[in-house]
């Protein structure tokens, strides 16, 4: 992988989505947008069943970790 020079770390980055999806969902839910959310929630389903299916584990092994 290439370095780059971020000014936020991985971590801090995971954290700011962790917030901005938590405050999309706690808006859905203020403004009573259930059929939205239920949507939002079917196709991230979807995305993560997609990259699932489709990760190559069968090259996976304890030696690649690093």
């Amino acid at each position: 992988m290439a370095e780059t020079n971020s000014k936020f770390s991985r971590r801090t980055v995971a954290l700011f989505w962790s917030l901005g999806i938590g405050a999309l969902i706690a808006a859905l839910l203020y403004y009573e947008q259930i059929a939205v959310l239920y949507v939002l929630a079917t196709i991230g389903l979807v995305v993560l069943l997609l990259i699932v299916a489709f990760a190559d584990l069968e090259k996976v092994g304890r030696d690649n970790a690093a």
